[in-house]
């Protein structure tokens, strides 16, 4: 009587008579329910597998897309320290007359940035003698420094009978400070995609990276122009003039968020630019 009952699985498919467990079932029956069972078991798993495999963002990045963009976040970073080591340095521009300008054992130089100038008594003894002007500002002296005042009360500087060009030297500033921002803003964009697994940051965080580099390299193209109208503005002394070591601090910051900028954007692609350009050759072809 038991054999004509059809007995039902968990996935809802009929098992057919004389596989059950009834009498007269024996051996067969038993491995037709433990089949059925398996069977039922291997069928959950896939659709387990498959619906964490459905379940995941599209968005989500794997471990290897993280490191890279750790690696290119680096690139910026380095930037993003030189910029601050230059805008926080005064030594973008040395000016320097001639040694014996004044005729005494010592000479004058001077060197300024974007928010303060100063002023350094040199020994003309200690300065190379292959060197005919007065410097480099590094050398040991006496020095005295001071904030310029284009904003506070607007006025100009005067370094040796020289004025420099307040607009230009704020809007150099201005540029700079702005760049800084962008570089804030797209390092909060890398963090959250870092934290969150989100690629959809990394193409507003390439957008800030790039503008704040080319910003870098503006602001450096105009405090030049504001050195050059310094020094036409007067011509009593003769000045020597050099672009120091905080320009190459800031040419070098612009350099590298640029490329940062970049990486990012490559990396927000989906697909890969090198795939695309040199596809791997099947061996069919060959």
């Amino acid at each position: 009587m038991w054999s004509t009952f059809f007995l039902h699985e968990e996935d809802g498919r009929p098992v057919p008579p004389g596989v059950g467990v009834g009498p007269g079932a024996g051996l067969l029956g038993l491995t037709g329910v433990m089949g059925g069972r398996g069977a039922g078991a291997g069928a959950m798993g896939v659709k387990r597998r498959a619906n964490a495999l459905t379940s995941r963002h599209p968005g989500d990045m794997s471990e290897v897309q993280k490191g890279k963009i750790k690696l290119a976040f680096f690139v910026a970073i380095v930037g993003v320290v030189l910029t601050v080591l230059g805008l926080g340095t005064e030594y973008w521009v040395e000016l320097s007359p001639p040694k014996n300008f004044y005729n005494n054992q010592t000479c004058l130089a001077a060197h300024y940035g974007l928010w303060k100038g100063c002023s350094r008594t040199l020994w003309v003894a200690d300065i190379d003698p292959e060197r005919e002007s007065c410097g480099p500002a590094e050398l040991p002296g006496e020095s005295h420094c001071n904030y310029f005042k284009f904003y506070t009360t607007g006025e100009n500087a005067v370094i040796f009978q020289k004025t420099t060009e307040k607009s230009l030297n704020v809007a150099a500033a201005m540029m700079a400070l702005f760049g800084l921002f962008l570089m804030v803003m797209g390092a909060i964009c890398i963090t959250t995609a870092l934290s969150k697994g989100e690629s959809f940051f990394l193409k507003p965080a390439s957008v800030c990276f790039i503008l704040s580099g080319l910003l870098m390299l503006l602001s450096l193209t105009v405090f030049n122009q504001s050195v050059l109208s310094f020094l036409a503005s007067d011509h009593s002394v003769p000045l020597h003039h050099e672009l120091s070591w905080s320009v190459s601090c800031i040419g070098c910051a612009g350099v590298m968020l640029i490329l940062g900028g970049i990486l990012f954007l490559l990396l927000a692609l989906p697909f890969s630019p090198w795939q695309r350009c040199f596809p791997p050759k099947n061996e069919s072809d060959s």
